[in-house]
């Protein structure tokens, strides 16, 4: 059930929902998502659902993995870092790792983000950066600001924090919770303030702060 057939049939699955970008498609084919779920779910890991990971928290669905890195490249340019918040059990960080060349992540829930640092060090991603910390905060104390957010939490409104480290002309992705719905929404730092896009309709747990 982890079979390169198996991960070729996700591939397909993708395309036919929209996600063109080559890039993408070929690192979601090669990063093995068995690796982070647990072992009575491996055999499921390459069906386009979420799935459970513990403390109330998902693995989430290969599309929206795919979908929301689609997005962070979609602009012209070559980003250099991107900041994730919600390190979850790591995929889409490892994901993102297999893109960007830098990456950093943040967890607020610890036990997550033990596993998540093992698995990633096993999987020889040298070039991330973890912190367990209060995901609403961002990374702060940084000399430089981020070419991309990506949030895998939904929040009810954009924390001013993450937006003041998101550089001019960079782009944050992330599902937003407007009370009735939770959209996927891409949003640009422009020069004139932030442009946001509204997309299609998602389910993500909710962006909580402190810490577990």
């Amino acid at each position: 059930m982890t079979s390169q057939r198996t991960r070729d049939r996700l591939i397909n699955r993708l395309q036919q929902q929209g996600i063109d970008n080559e890039q993408v498609l070929d690192v979601m084919r090669r990063v093995p998502r068995h690796i982070f779920v647990d072992e009575a779910l491996a055999h499921r890991a390459y069906e386009d659902t979420a799935l459970p990971i513990g403390y109330g928290q998902t693995i989430s669905q290969p599309y929206i993995v795919a979908q929301m890195t689609q997005l962070l490249l979609q602009e012209d340019g070559t980003p250099y870092s991107v900041l994730e918040i919600g390190t979850g059990c790591g995929y889409q960080t490892a994901i993102l790792a297999s893109i960007f060349p830098q990456v950093y992540s943040v967890e607020r829930i610890e036990a997550l983000y033990q596993q998540a640092r093992k698995r990633l060090a096993e999987l020889e991603f040298f070039n991330v950066q973890l912190r367990h910390t209060d995901g609403t905060a961002g990374w702060p104390n940084l000399s430089y600001h981020f070419d991309r957010i990506i949030m895998t939490a939904a929040c009810t409104e954009i924390p001013e924090a993450l937006v003041a480290q998101l550089r001019p002309g960079g782009v944050m992705v992330l599902p937003f919770d407007d009370g009735r719905d939770q959209t996927m929404t891409k949003i640009t730092r422009s020069q004139e303030g932030l442009v946001s896009e509204t997309l299609e309709r998602v389910a993500f747990v909710p962006l909580l702060p402190g810490l577990e």
